[in-house]
């Protein structure tokens, strides 16, 4: 399932995937913290199941949190992708889908982390950056890392030049990432990610 607070480009591309059968997995559900973010008007023109889960509507972090967790909980998802999604998943989310929550970044973590991480690299003078999928831990762009993929930053590169290079490749990332996943399966070790089957199964 997918999380997603705008205009759901990231969701767009991962139904586009999904279509094929070689796929070997669906999106069973969208959640989002904005009732006019356009991933909604995206996943309803697919059939898709929605779901709104807005902070306001609660009386602290921690209840929407609880929400939140059980609203993922309601589409029983095997795995959840933080698609612009612009919140920090509380402990709730973690303790019931630690190790199934997928997020990424616009830079090659651990390089650049943070909300500014296009404009970071351009300032620090980068010659190559990129995207990274990530597992969600506790932390902000911490989770180990699944897969990545570089962009070169170009001389006549701005902030907005780069970063949309950056969301194309990422996108066919994230698609490609996930499919693998549901197909072949994962495993997680300390700070690594392997994608297939367990090598002691």
């Amino acid at each position: 399932m997918v999380l997603a607070s705008g205009a759901g480009s990231t969701l767009r591309a991962l139904l586009e995937a999904a279509a094929e059968e070689s796929y070997g997995a669906r999106v069973v559900g969208v959640v989002t913290d904005q009732a006019d973010a356009g991933a909604l008007d995206i996943a309803r023109e697919a059939g898709i199941a929605t779901a709104v889960v807005r902070l306001p509507d609660f009386a602290d972090r921690h209840q929407w949190d609880q929400a939140l967790a059980r609203t993922i909980a309601s589409f029983t998802p095997d795995l959840v992708l933080l698609a612009g999604f612009m919140r920090i998943v509380g402990r709730p989310c973690l303790e019931r889908f630690g190790g199934r929550m997928i997020n990424t970044h616009p830079a090659l973590l651990p390089a650049y982390p943070g909300a500014h991480a296009v404009s970071d690299a351009l300032a620090g003078g980068a010659r190559v950056t990129g995207c990274t999928v990530m597992i969600v831990d506790a932390g902000v762009d911490t989770g180990p890392i699944v897969a990545q993929a570089a962009v070169e930053v170009r001389d006549d590169d701005n902030e907005h030049t780069l970063h949309e290079r950056i969301k194309g490749v990422e996108r066919e990332l994230v698609a490609t990432t996930l499919g693998r996943m549901a197909r072949e399966g994962w495993t997680v070790s300390g700070r690594i990610v392997r994608i297939g089957p367990r090598e002691d199964s």
